[in-house]
């Protein structure tokens, strides 16, 4: 019988990979978005005006995952290079992954009173990552 036991040092690698996957996430609604309204391979950024709405969304939510992805790999990376992976990392961890895929769904939804605290959440998630490596 195979044992899939994950180390908190393990999780912290495997978060950040996660995290670069949720990044794309949104732009799977992108796409469907721009299949509705027939692809502009001449100018695929002039079609964000023509975009449906939650479209529209999607793309800023997978800006925005852009923007705290690198953030949140710096927190991890330097919580596994300080060697301070523990419990309380990867609770860290999997709570801004969850918080980010929330985010994601909230923000297309057109739901900002849901997301926002999806987004503090994660943003208090990198920065115990950060205050572990440090104290």
């Amino acid at each position: 019988m195979m044992n899939f036991i994950i180390t908190p040092s393990q999780l912290l690698l495997y978060g950040i990979a996660i995290a670069a996957g949720l990044v794309y996430l949104p732009y799977i609604v992108v796409a469907y978005g721009r299949l509705r309204i027939g692809i502009d391979m001449n100018a695929p950024r002039a079609m964000f005006d023509r975009l449906p709405d939650y479209a529209k969304r999607a793309t800023w939510a997978h800006q925005n995952s852009f923007e705290v992805f690198a953030l949140f790999a710096a927190a991890a990376l330097t919580a596994y290079v300080t060697n301070v992976a523990s419990d309380r990392t990867s609770l860290y961890i999997i709570a801004f992954l969850v918080a980010r895929f929330l985010f994601n769904l909230f923000y297309i939804l057109d739901l900002p009173w849901l997301r926002s605290p999806m987004w503090a959440i994660g943003m208090v998630c990198i920065g115990g990552l950060f205050s572990a490596s440090l104290f």
